[in-house]
């Protein structure tokens, strides 16, 4: 299997170094390259070609946030996990709108960190179904996007796909929102699938957040 290539950003050199210690362990895992700012991150992408960015929050110049968003928007740009304290940092939910796959706390235990990255780069979001809705309840201090404008992208939804939907908003796992909607894991999987595809969205908690943002959450 190729191995998943990462790069670290973050201004704490002591971060970075203990980031890459945890990482180099694990063979199915490389950190290819490091950046200490977001304003390097353009350039480092180019240069290394990670599958996952490991990205701090909080940095001197331009700030992972900001960088997230201008990563994000790049075609067959990388996916993007954010570090934070969380408790501290109020601004996570702006990194999942603008595309991040999820969120790590800096002491998160090294053997969820890598599983996070393996999941990331296979397409899954770093938060389970169950804490997406404490997730939200968290970090929606800042006023949400136009309401109607979130109605009119759920409206290209089918009757059962907006179902899934708001299960998924209100935390469901597949196996939960199949119990609950009478359908199979694998159907569910297929509507989440199409979902995600018609509100060209990167992952679950996108769903959850686009879900909120109409009021139906």
């Amino acid at each position: 299997m190729t191995p998943v290539r990462v790069l670290i950003v973050d201004d704490d050199a002591l971060v970075r170094a203990g980031l890459r210690m945890i990482l180099s362990g694990a063979d199915d895992v490389r950190v290819v390259g490091e950046a200490s700012d977001g304003g390097e991150v353009p350039a480092a992408v180019a240069e290394h070609r990670p599958d996952v960015v490991l990205m701090d929050i909080r940095m001197p110049g331009i700030d992972g946030l900001a960088a997230t968003e201008t990563l994000r928007r790049r075609p067959g740009a990388p996916e993007v996990l954010v570090l934070t304290t969380f408790d501290a940092d109020e601004y996570v939910l702006r990194a999942l709108r603008a595309g991040a796959a999820g969120f790590l706390l800096k002491d998160t235990a090294p053997a969820r960190i890598r599983d996070a990255v393996l999941r990331v780069a296979a397409g899954e979001a770093t938060l389970s179904p169950s804490v997406t809705r404490q997730l939200i309840t968290h970090v929606t201090t800042a006023p949400a996007p136009d309401r109607g404008h979130s109605e009119r992208r759920l409206d290209q939804l089918s009757t059962r796909e907006l179902d899934v939907a708001l299960a998924v908003a209100q935390g469901r796992t597949n196996a939960e929102i199949a119990t609950q909607l009478f359908m199979s894991v694998a159907t569910v999987k297929a509507h989440v699938s199409r979902v995600l595809t018609k509100l060209d969205l990167n992952n679950r908690v996108q769903i959850a957040l686009l879900v909120h943002d109409a009021g139906l959450a």
